[in-house]
């Protein structure tokens, strides 16, 4: 399935139980002697009364990470799909909490949840929470705005996604110290107050074609910079999302497709 160009490999284990090792998540997720994909998704029965399933996301590189936007959406549609949940409201139990999925026509719409802000809650190693902080990378200083989706990002400004050499930038910034736990890295260029265009070098996986909480995390430092505001649409290298927050401690709404290409079998 993919998310507007963000790939994921999904496995429903209602019906047969499966634990991944790193490097059975690696084959899989590898394009040239596996399925090949951006995430491994698993669809588990749920630990709880109160959620319908749980929901984990394997990076290419073997790794669990917490939450993953487009991936949510595909596994509300794959659901529905399946006939396993037929509901048009999905309770989805991750890593980083709970999520609501919720069904529009062709689209998902998403409860990514509240944004942290907090250096501790990302994590970045600082204590004082600020609207930048600054890193130098080969000689150069940039300034970045971070937040938490229940996955770190750090969110740049740029004139130009296309002229941003984000396969040289991307790496450079993970690989700071600044990041305990990795981070997700977005390049964001703000066309008006209703649009912007965005690449993400992601944590495990490189550049994507989208990246939803991505999405969410520039939508929101921008939104609290004053140049975005309202219903506003993400453009990004697989296609658009819309997004909406109410401003700190709402929620962030995103809505997008999901798409089924093709189903089949692998021996572990």
């Amino acid at each position: 399935m993919h998310g507007i160009g963000n790939d994921f490999v999904v496995f429903d284990t209602f019906t047969q139980s499966l634990e991944l090792s790193r490097e059975q998540a690696r084959l899989i997720a590898d394009r040239h002697f596996g399925v090949g994909c951006d995430q491994i998704l698993l669809l588990e029965p749920p630990a709880s009364d109160t959620a319908d399933v749980r929901y984990r996301i394997f990076n290419n590189d073997g790794g669990e990470v917490m939450q993953c936007g487009n991936g949510a959406r595909c596994a509300a549609v794959y659901l529905r799909q399946k006939n396993i949940i037929s509901k048009d409201t999905i309770i989805a139990e991750t890593g980083a909490g709970i999520l609501k999925l919720c069904m529009r026509d062709q689209d998902v719409t998403v409860d990514m949840g509240v944004p942290g802000f907090e250096p501790s809650v990302i994590p970045l190693l600082t204590k004082t929470r600020a609207e930048n902080y600054a890193l130098d990378i080969q000689g150069t200083t940039y300034q970045f705005g971070a937040v938490s989706m229940g996955n770190p990002h750090a969110v740049f400004f740029v004139d130009s996604v296309d002229a941003t050499p984000v396969e040289l930038l991307g790496p450079a910034v993970q690989s700071s110290d600044l990041f305990p736990e990795g981070v997700n890295v977005g390049f964001i260029e703000v066309v008006n107050q209703q649009l912007f265009k965005l690449r993400v070098y992601e944590r495990g996986a490189g550049e994507t074609l989208a990246c939803g909480s991505g999405a969410c995390a520039a939508m929101v430092i921008a939104c609290q910079r004053g140049v975005l505001e309202g219903t506003i649409e993400a453009q990004l290298k697989g296609g658009n999302l819309t997004l909406e927050w109410a401003g700190e401690d709402a929620p962030v709404m995103m809505t997008g497709p999901a798409t089924t290409v093709f189903e089949g079998t692998i021996e572990l």
